[in-house]
């Protein structure tokens, strides 16, 4: 186990080294010159212009631009925006309410997904399972804004179960509808995945064999036959992880969250390259580590995989 650990640890390496580059060069290149947008339709002072473009190592060329980015990423140090304050703050701030929103999605996903799932699996063919998969269906099919807009206008302008809109980004009542509206594909996508694995599993010799011990109904559903099925399941959430967080973005905007989104926004808007990347490096980071922790998850669950 401990020499597969340090394989994927160092697999992550070039994966991780490829994002951040195409992530840096395409931040860099696409928006043009940001030290002078700084200016606007004014003519900036030539010599502010090269002193800032010195400061922000972008009188460089672009491969050394990467180079010495990544110098300070090791470090901990993100740079700093054009305002001249330090990206790792932005994101310090902005990350919290997005990780707490995406976590909320995410056990809404895992309870309600898994529990739907499941249902359906056992009562295949019946009326449960034929509702469950006309409403996964529904919310695989109504893209996340209008959702978010139903919801929004539903319970929060006439029903005024909640507040339409978030006023405080720390209180997780008011970010319980947001997190409903992230997390609902994911949630459709892993019950009908939850189904489909149960009712394969559920005509397996061992499933037959246990039942034919005359173990209790709970232990064989539980123990056997929703253990097994939970490896495709997993698998989709270990990358649904960092989805969610970067899906958030749109929720975010729809009920005026203070998160990651509001930052990307401002940040897009002002061409603050250096708090993009960081952003989306960060969110490289959840992914391969969501996907390690998948790939340790798999032994766990079923012990006939063993890593060499």
């Amino acid at each position: 186990m401990g020499r597969f650990v340090a394989r994927r640890l160092l697999q992550m390496i070039p994966v991780f080294i490829g994002t951040t580059a195409l992530i840096f060069f395409m931040v860099h290149v696409l928006p043009g010159d940001q030290v002078r947008a700084m200016w606007g339709d004014k003519q900036p002072d030539p010599a502010q212009l090269a002193s800032l473009k010195h400061k922000f190592h972008l009188d460089l060329p672009l491969w050394q631009q990467y180079v010495e980015y990544m110098k300070g990423l090791f470090t901990g140090d993100f740079g700093e925006t054009l305002s001249g304050r330090k990206v790792i703050d932005v994101i310090s701030e902005a990350m919290p309410v997005t990780v707490r929103l995406a976590l909320m999605a995410f056990g809404i996903e895992i309870v309600f997904g898994i529990a739907l799932g499941l249902l359906s699996g056992l009562k295949s063919g019946k009326f449960a399972d034929k509702s469950t998969l006309v409403l996964t269906l529904i919310l695989i099919s109504i893209p996340v804004p209008v959702l978010g807009f139903v919801f929004q206008t539903i319970f929060g302008i006439n029903l005024k179960w909640v507040k339409p809109t978030v006023q405080d980004s720390t209180d997780l009542q008011q970010l319980l509808l947001p997190a409903i509206v992230l997390g609902s594909l994911s949630l459709a996508y892993v019950a009908r995945l939850t189904r489909t694995s149960i009712v394969e599993n559920i005509r397996a010799d061992y499933i037959r064999t246990a039942v034919a011990k005359g173990l209790p109904r709970r232990k064989v559903i539980v123990t056997h036959l929703l253990r097994n099925s939970m490896i495709p399941v997993i698998t989709f959430l270990g990358t649904d992880l960092g989805a969610l967080m970067g899906g958030a973005i749109v929720t975010e905007g729809i009920f005026n969250v203070k998160g990651v989104g509001n930052a990307l926004y401002h940040a897009i808007n002002q061409k603050e390259g250096a708090t993009v990347t960081g952003f989306v490096v960060v969110l490289v980071i959840v992914y391969l580590a969501a996907s390690l922790i998948v790939d340790l998850l798999y032994a766990v669950l079923d012990p006939r995989i063993r890593y060499a």
